[in-house]
């Protein structure tokens, strides 16, 4: 009796005529996607290539394996299940302000809030889309692009590296909470789901000191999408005003934990070469 390691037991040799990798997985068949994800998930953090840039290279991936017909088609049998859904396509909302039109806003409130941290951060956004969404998925992701400095705000999740954590878990979640198709729901996170691998997979190979950060990160944008109503259909420029305790009962966001994470997402974005000190100071 040939003795088998446990680990190893139920391995199936497959036999293939291909002469290339092929696989089951188009995912595990796309030579551009395993290269990207060998990239961002191995290697350490450097100025030549920022993590947003690293997004930038992966959408035309993702684009390139997406049946964009099935998404489609999966919309539209969602909102014949899913009535919020429906209303939310329907009116089409989409936005127009620029950082300026902010200047209004009294601090404090979801609009000031904004105001603060895109003028501090000497940030740039570019909402208004370059043509009209032609389908569903376009306008459901110039919608979430819309909205996700704003779901910063909202979530709890500060404007740094491991604060990008909590706007990703809450998608995670919430999303799949508000749609009957788990496939659909699938489909609209493959962004969230392969962005938010960067920030765990790279911060427990190489920085491992702030690793309860991004725990913390992630349980805590889980329970706002968890605990929260459909916040990714919300019209939230009608609460702009409002004081942000006020904005997210209005919203119906709940289970927030503001936590500032500006130090360890510093440190986790300089190659762990900025100082925790100050943190392990604090905790004593």
């Amino acid at each position: 009796m040939v003795d088998i390691p446990y680990l190893a037991r139920g391995l199936m040799p497959v036999e293939t005529d291909s002469s290339i990798l092929i696989s089951s997985s188009k995912y595990l068949n796309n030579p551009r996607l395993r290269e990207w994800l060998a990239m961002i998930l191995l290697r350490r953090n450097g100025p030549d290539v920022p993590p947003p840039a690293e997004m930038y290279e992966f959408l035309p991936i993702l684009d390139s394996l997406r049946d964009f017909d099935a998404i489609e088609e999966m919309f539209t049998q969602e909102r014949k299940v899913n009535p919020e859904l429906d209303a939310w396509f329907s009116e089409g909302f989409i936005s127009t302000y620029t950082i300026e039109d902010f200047k209004q806003y009294e601090p404090g409130s979801l609009g000031g809030t904004f105001y603060k941290q895109m003028t501090a951060g000497d940030y740039e956004i570019q909402i208004t889309p370059w043509k009209e969404p032609e389908t569903q998925l376009q306008y459901y992701n110039l919608r979430s692009g819309q909205t996700h400095d704003f779901e910063h705000i909202l979530c709890g999740g500060g404007f740094n590296f491991m604060g990008e954590l909590v706007p990703y878990w809450y998608r995670l979640t919430n999303v799949p909470k508000h749609m009957r198709n788990p496939h659909l729901a699938a489909e609209v996170n493959m962004i969230q789901i392969f962005g938010s691998l960067r920030y765990t997979v790279r911060t427990m190979l190489h920085y491992p000191e702030v690793w309860p950060t991004a725990v913390n990160a992630i349980q805590r944008g889980m329970k706002v999408g968890q605990q929260s109503d459909a916040l990714f259909m919300k019209k939230l420029e009608t609460v702009f005003h409002l004081p942000l305790a006020e904005a997210r009962e209005a919203l119906g966001v709940r289970g927030v934990e503001d936590v500032d994470t500006s130090q360890e997402g510093a440190f986790w974005a300089s190659d762990g070469k900025t100082s925790l000190e100050p943190i392990a100071r604090a905790a004593e």
